[in-house]
């Protein structure tokens, strides 16, 4: 992407590095992190990596619907040791109705976060756009719900191993009501999540970078000065407003955003033994 790669990795790293991914995915058995395949700090090389596993996605009508933006959450950059957000890209089979269920067994070790999801009615073709390019792009806004996950161990992440693995992507649920930006102010937006009818996170538009346009702004400029840019029609999850937390068998989440509405989702009950719940980790 727009981070050159800091060295020349080692022959066969990036493929190795998404194979050791694409088996975890296939197989659900996480894996060790790969970042030691790679440069520790080589967003760049990393970057390859989830391009070459999201170019194998790309069959049976499975096509790129948006993209995602995490690490927005200054405290989780700093435990990463980075200064920037990442990204990854949401396939058409990523999407879970509103009110849906996850099916048993369909994630590894998923995280449930909630965020602002931006729809986008033109084009966002220019290096360096502003907010109010941002705004005149998007068609309307609405509540989501990112489901994380990764395929390596224990959630034990860098910032190599997470943009290596599609940004921790899983699933994404968006609320049914569209909202013009006309109507709300999104840094002043409140987020509550439930778990099973318990608040369990909360959170404002400014915990998102200072507000979810500022991310939106981020990833339009480095899509396009990738070459890739945003277009009509592009979902954007803007990351998260408050701190994800564990999804288990049987759970059921409702989000709720001011100006925005609600969004809920469920986990099909799981009938097999399970390990234990991992922490709550890292925010996306």
């Amino acid at each position: 992407m727009t981070t050159p790669p800091l060295y020349d990795p080692p022959p066969g790293s990036i493929l190795k590095a998404a194979d050791i991914l694409k088996q975890a995915a296939q197989t659900g058995v996480t894996c060790p992190p790969v970042r030691t395949l790679l440069g520790a700090d080589d967003l760049g090389t990393a970057y390859e990596v989830q391009r070459l596993n999201v170019r194998r996605s790309l069959t049976d009508g499975r096509r790129i619907v948006g993209r995602k933006i995490g690490l927005t959450s200054p405290a989780v950059q700093k435990q990463l040791g980075v200064d920037q957000p990442d990204f990854g890209a949401l396939l058409s089979d990523m999407a879970v109705p509103d009110g849906g269920t996850v099916p048993a067994g369909r994630l590894l070790q998923p995280k449930v976060e909630a965020e602002v999801a931006l729809v986008l009615g033109a084009d966002l073709p220019f290096v360096g756009p502003t907010v109010a390019d941002v705004l005149r792009a998007v068609d309307f806004a609405l509540p989501a719900l990112e489901i994380v996950d990764s395929r390596i161990s224990g959630w034990d992440i860098s910032i190599v191993d997470t943009v290596c693995d599609n940004a921790s992507s899983g699933l994404f649920v968006l609320g049914g009501t569209p909202v013009p930006l006309t109507a709300v102010n999104l840094r002043d937006v409140r987020m509550t999540l439930l778990r099973n009818e318990e608040e369990v996170s909360s959170g404002s538009g400014r915990d998102c970078l200072g507000g979810p346009l500022n991310a939106a702004v981020w990833l339009a400029d480095v899509l396009a000065s990738a070459g890739d840019p945003l277009r009509a029609g592009d979902i954007v999850l803007t990351g998260a407003l408050g701190p994800m937390v564990v999804a288990a068998p049987g759970d059921r989440f409702d989000a709720h955003i001011t100006g925005l509405g609600s969004v809920q989702v469920s986990f099909a009950p799981d009938t097999t033994d399970t390990p234990d719940t991992p922490d709550e980790g890292v925010q996306q």
